[in-house]
């Protein structure tokens, strides 16, 4: 039984802090909704991200501290841009629809964590790299220009943030060993929404809703695959300063290699391709993540959660 949510006129669908849920079989997706133009569109993206070296190191519970600080901070400035831009725009037609701050927003959160791996004077410890600059950049120009380009961004991260942050809050925690309390680790950590399926459905259908053109749809898809690159930009520059850092890792011992699970090269058959479809909605995906991680059981806790987080960067 697929799932609807509906909410009352001029409300953003959203009671005491939770979404309005209510089970409806007609709840159908179609090729032209822009979440499923989104998760199409995005596969090439995914293809050239699977085979970043930080992403196969993470799948094998590999982590260096020091990385998931700084990714930690990259995120940080990310995340203040974006949320920036949408403060300025939530009046926007086509913002005010996927405006949802006390559920979504992740900059205090992450101030939080930064406090804790850096101390009180965490900011003047951190800085903007090379590499985050020009993602952040980018979105304050479309913020200023284009804010409908802001939607692609907003589904990227923060789609990307609630399909299986919890669980991938438990890999870092047992590979930073971290306290079991959550400190450092406030990002996966989404207080005000109750059932991330149900919202995670209420921010799909919000997008589909939206009244853009095929052309509008196809930018804001260009726009996500962008954003893919920006990420990508920052993993690389990680993994060039994890060259330099000579710190011991926390080796889990979970994980197959890549071209293991890859299961020949195809990308219908890779673990984080069918997850990321299964959190779409696409049945025939869900039932195919299943057996794969069946046949993978040392990675099926750590693989579903870090393979269907991955519609953003946030692995580190």
């Amino acid at each position: 039984m697929d799932t609807k949510v509906t909410s009352e006129p001029k409300s953003n669908g959203m009671t005491n802090g939770g979404a309005m849920i209510v089970d409806d079989d007609d709840d159908v997706l179609c090729p032209t909704d822009l979440s499923e133009m989104l998760a199409e569109g995005t596969k090439e993206a995914h293809d050239r991200a699977e085979n970043c070296q930080l992403v196969k190191d993470f799948l094998r519970g590999r982590i260096k501290k020091e990385l998931f600080k700084r990714g930690t901070a990259a995120l940080y400035f990310v995340y203040s841009a974006m949320e920036e831009e949408f403060e300025k725009n939530r009046e926007h037609p086509h913002i005010a629809p996927i405006y949802f701050p006390t559920e979504l927003y992740r900059r205090e959160a992450l101030a939080r964590d930064l406090e804790y791996f850096y101390g009180e004077d965490w900011e003047s410890q951190i800085s903007l790299s090379a590499a985050t600059k020009p993602y952040v950049d980018r979105i304050h120009e479309v913020g200023d220009k284009d804010p409908v380009l802001l939607v692609g961004h907003s589904y990227t991260r923060y789609m990307g943030d609630l399909s299986g942050g919890q669980i991938l809050k438990k890999v870092a925690q047992r590979a930073l060993k971290l306290p079991v309390t959550g400190e450092g680790l406030n990002f996966y950590q989404f207080e005000d929404i109750h059932r991330h399926k149900g919202f995670k459905q209420l921010y799909r259908s919000r997008m589909n809703e939206l009244e853009l053109d095929t052309e509008t749809k196809e930018r804001i898809v260009d726009e996500s695959n962008r954003a893919f690159g920006f990420n990508l930009m920052i993993f690389t520059e990680i993994e060039e300063i994890g060259k330099n850092i000579k710190e011991e890792v926390q080796d889990t011992g979970i994980g197959h290699s890549h071209a293991e699970i890859m299961e020949g090269g195809d990308i219908n058959k890779c673990p984080y391709y069918a997850a990321k479809m299964a959190v779409s909605g696409n049945p025939t995906h869900a039932c195919q993540l299943a057996m794969m991680l069946l046949r993978h059981p040392h990675c099926q806790v750590a693989l579903a959660a870090i393979l269907v987080a991955f519609t953003g960067w946030y692995l580190m």
